[in-house]
């Protein structure tokens, strides 16, 4: 077997004991790399001098006792890591190298977590299948003519095609969730405020969070304990304490209440074969004595407007901040002729067709006139999406979806029209606005391509959803490879 196969807290425990390396684990992740990725295009960036550097000096330390001492893991390449470049897939920033790490590397690194590379992702995270980026689009290791799903894309090939053993991702509308789906990997979006934001390229302030994803509950556990919690450099972030959530996990759902809200499965939203996969894990929480409430969240059919409001007005305050003056790309001196000239040209240049679409699509939300009618009217509605979820959680321990309405589909199939894109995110939207926390396990097979589970839990309620996606991950026990593993 190869040691890319190895689970992550299979590696940790043989790292313990001494029957591998740091150094091992880690040129193993670059050999699958340099293997597989001229397929994949997983990475945008890699760190490989760097990486067994300072894998080497975990060896000679002999310190494997921090939480990821010794693991390969990689990052979503809009989360900053200093004196390596980070791009947010963007040819706005091709050439950004940060002089400071985002709080979520300095974590992983006091962790002892081996840092391998930077992955794709749509530009500044905009999109539901990795082919915004920039530079080139992914691959889904189950099948090179489909989508890894977006945006954390790259972050979840990567780890569907063992070239590492986790990675960090973001979520705003679904961009750690629904990847995982597609790509057949576990997915973790914390809780709003539960993981600092410092350090990572804003798309909406209000929406977004760093996850995890990796190839199980219990690997994506681990992590998660290790980035999450308070950080004063982020005033989003809470107080309160972080549980050892693979430690304290337990497996039992014998008097659970599982919530099965109607809004996420009535007809037309998923084909009858992928919607099966899901029954049959449904079926799966009731073997493993779980009760199944059926629930309703009403305003749930508004969150597709709502979330692409407010994102998109997030969206245009965020990015205004590349301007071509301070860092990123900027046009030739004889170009510019005033000010306005280096806006234009270097945003034009620099930013691709989706960012400048939710760009104006936010500007136009927030301009004099429209402010009231649009912005502030989706904020009361997203207030009774949140009530929904506040009003169900008293009734039930976790909610249970699907994930996307589809597996994942072929490259070049929703590209140009936005809206069938946008609502690739519709069942995964609505958590973001709540701030609630969601994690997606892989459940099965439909015409050989995986799809997910979706557990949500309500705001810090992590370590309910690692149970339950433990209990049925160990039930269903998901064995089966991506095709491009032989």
């Amino acid at each position: 077997m190869s040691l890319t196969d190895l689970t992550l807290l299979e590696a940790k425990q043989k790292l313990k004991s001494r029957e591998v390396t740091s150094v091992e684990l880690t040129k193993s992740c670059f050999d699958q790399i340099r293997k597989l990725d001229s397929q994949v295009k997983a990475f945008i960036t890699l760190n490989e001098e760097a990486a067994l550097q300072r894998a080497a000096e975990i060896d000679a330390a002999g310190a494997y006792d921090t939480p990821l001492a010794g693991i390969p893991i990689a990052a979503k390449d809009l989360i900053c890591t200093k004196n390596l470049r980070t791009t947010a897939a963007s040819k706005i920033l091709e050439n950004f190298v940060p002089t400071y790490n985002a709080t979520v590397i300095e974590r992983l690194n006091q962790a002892g977590a081996v840092l391998i590379g930077k992955t794709n992702l749509d530009e500044f995270a905009m999109g539901s299948s990795t082919e915004n980026s920039a530079f080139f689009p992914t691959s889904n290791p189950w099948d090179l003519t489909r989508v890894p799903g977006g945006s954390s894309g790259g972050s979840a090939a990567a780890v569907a095609a063992r070239m590492c053993f986790a990675a960090l991702g973001t979520d705003t509308g679904g961009s750690i969730r629904q990847p995982a789906s597609l790509c057949g990997v576990t997915g973790i979006k914390p809780s709003y405020g539960r993981v600092s934001r410092f350090g990572v390229m804003a798309m909406a302030s209000s929406l977004d969070q760093v996850g995890v994803l990796a190839r199980n509950p219990m690997d994506t556990a681990l992590v998660m304990s290790v980035i999450a919690g308070h950080d004063p450099l982020d005033s989003t972030t809470l107080p309160a304490e972080v549980p050892t959530y693979h430690e304290e996990a337990q497996s039992d759902l014998s008097g659970m209440r599982i919530g099965v809200p109607k809004e996420y499965f009535e007809a037309g939203g998923m084909a009858p074969e992928d919607q099966q996969v899901i029954q049959t894990a449904l079926e799966t929480i009731k073997k493993l004595g779980g009760e199944l409430i059926d629930i309703s969240l009403p305003h749930t059919k508004y969150a597709l407007p709502v979330y692409y409001l407010l994102m998109a007005s997030e969206v245009s305050a965020n990015l205004a901040r590349y301007d071509g003056v301070r860092f990123g790309l900027s046009p030739s001196e004889d170009q510019i002729r005033q000010l306005d000239d280096i806006y234009l040209l270097s945003r034009s240049a620099g930013f691709g067709a989706e960012p400048k679409r939710r760009i104006m699509l936010g500007t136009f939300a927030l301009s004099a006139g429209y402010q009231n009618k649009y912005y502030l009217q989706a904020q009361k509605v997203r207030t009774l999406i949140k009530r929904d979820f506040e009003q169900a959680y008293e009734r039930v321990d976790a909610i249970v979806t699907p994930t996307s309405p589809t597996t994942a589909w072929e490259k070049g199939e929703k590209v140009n029209d936005p809206f069938k894109m946008y609502l690739s995110d519709i069942y995964t939207i609505p958590a973001n606005l709540a701030g609630i926390c969601g994690l997606v396990v892989p459940v099965g097979l439909s015409h050989s391509l995986p799809g997910g589970l979706q557990i949500l839990g309500p705001q810090l309620g992590e370590q309910v959803v690692f149970n339950v996606g433990e209990a049925i991950s160990r039930e269903i026990s998901f064995q089966e490879k991506p095709a491009i593993l032989g």
